[in-house]
C-alpha cells in the first residue's frame, strides 16, 4: 500500500453515491440558452463493483463520469465519496489520486515526449509520493502486472502499439492505488480481440484491488462482459438499472429492449463470437 493514502472504504458502503444530480451547459448561439446534461440522476457504486453506463450519444454518459471525478460540478443534488461531498474543494484535494479515469484514446493522458515509466509515476510526483527510486519501482511492478514488463517504461508513446498504451494508461490510473475508476470509452478504439485483452485485464484487477468503477460505453457486450450492474441513459435521464444478467434477459424500458435487440441481432450474426459481440476472433496484440 502507499503509506500516503487513507484507509479503504469499507466495502459495506458506496464508494460513490449520486442524488438527484442536475449539471447543465450553456449552449452556443444564446446567453440564456442551456443544455440539461444530467436530470435528476442517482446512482451508487460499491467497492469491487463495476456499473456499466450505456447509451446513445448526447445521453450524458460522459458528464456522469466527469461529475463522478469532480471535474464538473452539479446545479442541484449531491455527489458523496466515502460519505463527503465532492464539492467541497479541501475534500476534492485530499481525494486527489483516489479518483482516476482512463479514456477512450490513452494519448490523451501520455506526454509524447517522455517515456513512458515518467508518465505512469506522474500522478506519485504531484502527490509527492515516495523518491524517484521508489516511485521507479511502483511503475516497474505495474507495468509487469498489466503484461508488459519494465523495458516498456524506457520507451515513448509512438513506439508502442495501441493495445500497449492503452495498458500503460489503465497503469497510470492504478498507481494511486485509487478507490474509483471510470474507464470512458477505453476500448472503443482497440481492435476486438485486444478489447477482449484488456477487459479481461481490467476484470483481473478489480478482483485483485477491489477498486468500484464506472464503464462507460455504446458497446453493450463490453458492458455486458465486465459489468455487475448495468445503467441506461438517455437524454440526460437514467431510464433503467439492474443487474447485468437481468438486464440482458429482460430490459424494462422500451429504450433498453431496442438496445438489447440491437445487440442480439449483432451477436445472430456471428455466432462463433464466444462473449455475446465481444472479442471476435484475430491475432492478438502482443502487448
Amino acid at each position: 500500500m502507499i503509506a500516503w493514502q487513507t484507509a479503504s472504504l469499507e466495502s459495506a458502503a458506496p464508494v460513490v453515491e449520486v442524488s438527484d444530480a442536475v449539471v447543465t451547459y450553456r449552449r452556443a448561439g444564446g446567453r440564456n440558452a442551456r443544455l440539461k446534461a444530467l436530470n435528476e440522476v442517482s446512482i451508487a457504486v460499491s467497492r469491487a463493483e463495476t456499473l456499466g453506463v450505456v447509451g446513445e450519444s448526447g445521453s450524458g454518459k460522459t458528464t456522469l463520469g466527469r461529475l463522478l471525478v469532480g471535474l464538473v460540478e452539479a446545479e442541484s443534488g449531491r455527489v458523496l465519496f466515502g460519505g463527503r461531498s465532492i464539492n467541497d474543494r479541501r475534500v476534492r484535494r485530499a481525494l486527489r489520486g483516489r479518483l482516476q479515469v482512463v479514456l477512450q484514446n490513452p494519448d490523451w493522458s501520455l506526454n509524447p515526449a517522455i517515456r513512458v515509466w515518467r508518465s505512469v509515476a506522474e500522478p506519485l510526483v504531484i502527490a509527492g509520493v515516495g523518491s524517484r527510486h521508489r516511485r521507479r519501482e511502483l511503475v516497474n511492478e505495474l507495468l509487469s502486472r498489466v503484461g508488459l514488463g519494465e523495458t516498456i517504461g524506457q520507451r515513448r508513446p509512438h513506439e508502442l502499439s495501441g493495445g500497449q498504451r492503452q495498458r500503460v494508461a489503465i497503469a497510470r490510473a492504478l498507481i494511486t492505488e485509487p478507490d474509483l475508476i471510470v474507464f470512458d470509452e477505453a476500448v472503443t478504439a482497440l481492435d476486438a480481440s485486444v478489447q477482449t485483452q484488456v477487459l479481461n485485464l481490467i476484470r483481473d484487477l478489480q478482483a485483485e484491488r477491489g477498486f468500484a468503477a464506472l464503464f462507460i460505453s455504446h458497446d453493450l457486450a463490453a458492458v455486458r462482459y465486465v459489468s455487475d450492474r448495468v445503467a441506461v441513459m438517455r437524454s440526460g435521464e437514467i431510464v433503467e438499472t439492474g443487474d447485468v444478467r437481468r438486464f440482458y434477459d429482460l430490459p424494462d424500458h422500451p429504450y433498453s429492449r431496442e438496445l438489447v435487440s440491437s445487440l442480439r441481432r449483432r451477436n445472430d450474426a456471428r455466432p462463433e463470437d464466444p462473449f455475446g459481440g465481444h472479442g471476435t476472433t484475430g491475432a492478438a496484440d502482443t502487448g
